[in-house]
């Protein structure tokens, strides 16, 4: 069942964002609701897919139980504003983001944390 309704790939449990991150390199998840603050940052992601061929892009839906493990991730402390934003290398968490994020903001991120 989906959540979101993105045009990125979603992952719907936290079994799912273990195996993706295991077999990833390179992987950004955007956690978060259809709203005014996440619904920019996913078009981006969306816009930069093609661009960044070595990252793996997802969102995660804030609300699901499943997402429990990025709500609830150390880095992620004190966190207020969605979307919360992971970038995981080589299957650990390099870089997390809170609230809207610009392209530049973004690009910069991949840049420095997943290139």
């Amino acid at each position: 069942m989906k959540y979101l309704r993105t045009n990125i790939q979603e992952i719907e449990t936290a079994a799912e964002l273990q195996k993706i991150i295991n077999e990833n390199e390179n992987v950004m998840v955007c956690c978060g609701r259809m709203g005014p603050m996440c619904i920019p940052v996913y078009e981006i992601m969306e816009e930069l897919e093609e661009e960044y061929d070595n990252v793996k892009f997802y969102s995660m839906a804030f609300d699901s139980p499943e997402s429990n493990v990025i709500r609830s991730a150390p880095e992620c402390r004190g966190f207020m504003g969605l979307p919360f934003t992971m970038y995981y290398k080589d299957g650990k968490v390099a870089k997390a983001t809170t609230s809207i994020q610009s392209m530049p903001q973004v690009k910069a991120n991949l840049d420095e944390y997943l290139s």
